[in-house]
């Protein structure tokens, strides 16, 4: 919803959960619990090791060590909705038609459906992440279901054609599949 500043709203069925970015919520009905989380969000119990590196991952990308898990606890359809933290576009992602992986800019993260993996990606190009001005280190979006990203100015997606080429500045690139 919105133009300039968006938001987007998710529908939960009952013992449905959504993660996301701390700062991110906006607002949420009666029967959603809400609860701060360790690590990536996977909801696996890895351990405490696991979720340190899980945790840290998250860090390298310049997010919190934190995220937010928003739970419908009652019965029926709950909403929840979460705020692009500056003027932009939130760009709806289904990860199974992507082949389950987004790599994107660091902050681009805004929700995803629980499950979903949110870690770090390092580039494997050289001049990426000396000339780019982004750095070696992304994110990665990982898992099934719909991951929400945010970027500002307008968006516009190119899909390349096996060996197609294109240029584009590293700051003005909000994400691409694996193959890319």
């Amino acid at each position: 919803f919105g133009e300039e500043m968006q938001f987007v709203e998710i529908e939960l069925d009952p013992e449905e959960t959504v993660v996301a970015e701390p700062g991110g919520f906006l607002m949420m009905d009666e029967d959603i619990e809400m609860k701060t989380i360790f690590g990536d969000g996977t909801g696996q119990d890895r351990g405490l090791m696991g979720k340190l590196f899980g945790a840290g991952k998250r860090l390298l990308t310049g997010e919190k060590l934190f995220m937010t898990a928003f739970t419908h606890r009652g019965s029926g359809k709950a909403k929840v909705s979460f705020a692009s933290p500056y003027p932009g576009k939130i760009i709806p992602i289904d990860l199974m038609q992507y082949g389950n992986k987004v790599i994107c800019q660091k902050d681009s993260f805004l929700c995803a459906a629980k499950g979903a993996t949110i870690g770090i990606e390092f580039s494997k190009k050289m001049g990426r992440g000396f000339f780019g001005g982004e750095g070696f280190i992304m994110q990665k979006i990982e898992g099934e279901g719909m991951a929400f990203l945010h970027a500002g100015g307008y968006i516009v997606e190119k899909n390349l054609a096996p060996g197609e080429h294109l240029r584009v500045d590293t700051g003005c690139l909000v994400g691409f599949t694996e193959d890319v």
